[in-house]
């Protein structure tokens, strides 16, 4: 069973006596399922779940509800209902084909006190199943009298809400505190992952990189604590200390922090540093995977990183040092000979560097490039070019980070001149 039930019900009018809402604990106890149709295949999974016992009976059942029989997790008797098939059973579902086995099935049901679900006949029933949903432990549970669709919608609203974050409820009993890494995406708010953003909306503070998804901090409660890491001083190996020291006195604290960054935790963002600083004081961490801007933000500007007959690979690379720099740990002569795309991140400053070097082991000067400015934001801006001519495009056109580059054949495949994010 999940950890807590939530249930919304709105009277009706035809109705003086709306249903009474309540969550049936029916683990290990007699369950018995009439018919093995349509209705019997969308409710058995739900009480499998809940861990009744469930018997089914029916001459014949769809094939998902034979293969739930066949795993063990229900008892199938082949045969039609018959009086006595309800003694002991502390909750039925009738759901044949048949009227007349309905309607005895019900009477025996309000005989022997067993509440029962009819799916043909709801004003016979002595219960209702709520529309119901999921979401991280909480379960919802909607009832709006006899119209169904009415309820899957509020249930649609309620448990999208508690997914990504824009209906906030926070643990407060049983929150455990601790530091989610969350990566936040490529930049576009709507692109950060639901668990995202739904620990986002939880948390007491936010320690947040100038390259996350800086809408989503207006959203946030008055009472959370945002600490902007880029403003974090003593430039950038003491920022880093100083972030995973910010991380570490509030989580001692008790509270629950969100570190988010840009793209994905582990791709160029320090993410395992943080981690392992967290583990050397014995401090929980939660890696939330975001959406990387290596292969997102080419996709927002029209680019496939791999193309059936033009690259069956990718390889990303950090271009914040340059080619001849001592600390590069980069293998650039072995880029040079791949055929696949090159996504080159964090290499606008050192990209005349890198053409000059990627032409000096063998790459075709006029290899296509393109490079997408501000991807997935309302900035973005693609501007193209070639290795032999990216020098002076970046200069002429003041291509800013942060952007993407990418590398390759796959820039010129494109869906047309009318395309949005075409090539500027």
């Amino acid at each position: 069973m999940a950890e807590h039930v939530e249930h919304a019900q709105y009277a009706d009018p035809a109705e003086p006596h709306p249903a009474y809402p309540v969550g049936l604990r029916l683990s290990g106890r007699r369950v018995v399922v009439l018919g093995g149709g349509q209705v019997a295949q969308r409710r058995l999974p739900a009480l499998i779940a809940a861990g009744a016992d469930i018997v089914l009976v029916s001459p014949s059942a769809t094939p998902s509800v034979e293969a739930m029989a066949e795993a063990g997790e229900v008892r199938w008797e082949r045969r039609r209902y018959r009086e006595g098939d309800l003694a002991d059973t502390w909750y039925a579902l009738i759901a044949t084909s048949d009227p007349a086995a309905n309607r005895l099935a019900s009477a025996e049901a309000e005989r022997t006190r067993t509440w029962c679900v009819r799916s043909d006949d709801a004003n016979a029933a002595t219960a209702w199943t709520p529309a119901t949903g999921r979401s991280e432990g909480v379960t919802v549970a909607v009832l709006t009298g006899r119209d169904p669709r009415r309820s899957a919608a509020v249930r649609d609203a309620i448990v999208e809400g508690l997914r990504d974050g824009t209906l906030a409820a926070p643990h407060h009993r049983e929150r455990t505190p601790g530091v989610a890494l969350v990566g936040g995406g490529p930049g576009d708010p709507d692109l950060i992952t639901v668990r995202g953003r739904r620990l986002l909306a939880e948390a007491d503070v936010v320690i947040a990189d100038r390259l996350g998804p800086r809408d989503l901090l207006d959203e946030l409660p008055p009472h959370v604590e945002v600490i902007d890491a880029a403003k974090i001083p003593y430039g950038r190996f003491m920022a880093q200390e100083a972030i995973n020291n910010a991380l570490i006195e509030h989580a001692k604290a008790g509270k629950a922090v969100v570190r988010l960054k840009g793209g994905d935790p582990f791709v160029f963002g320090r993410g395992m540093e943080e981690a392992q600083a967290l583990a050397e004081h014995g401090i929980g961490c939660t890696v939330v995977p975001g959406i990387s801007s290596s292969i997102s933000v080419p996709g927002a500007a029209g680019i496939s990183v791999t193309h059936r007959g033009v690259a069956h690979e990718f390889t990303v690379v950090s271009g914040h040092v340059a080619p001849d720099d001592p600390r590069s740990l980069v293998d650039w002569q072995a880029l040079a000979k791949l055929r696949g795309t090159l996504v080159l991140m964090m290499a606008v400053d050192k990209i005349g560097a890198i053409a000059a070097a990627l032409i000096a082991h063998g790459k075709d000067p006029a290899t296509p490039l393109a490079m997408i400015q501000e991807g997935t934001t309302a900035a973005q801006r693609r501007v193209d070019a070639t290795l032999a001519t990216v020098a002076e495009t970046v200069r002429t056109r003041d291509v800013r980070p942060p952007a993407v580059i990418v590398v390759g054949d796959v820039v010129t495949v494109g869906v047309g001149a009318d395309a949005p994010n075409r090539p500027e």
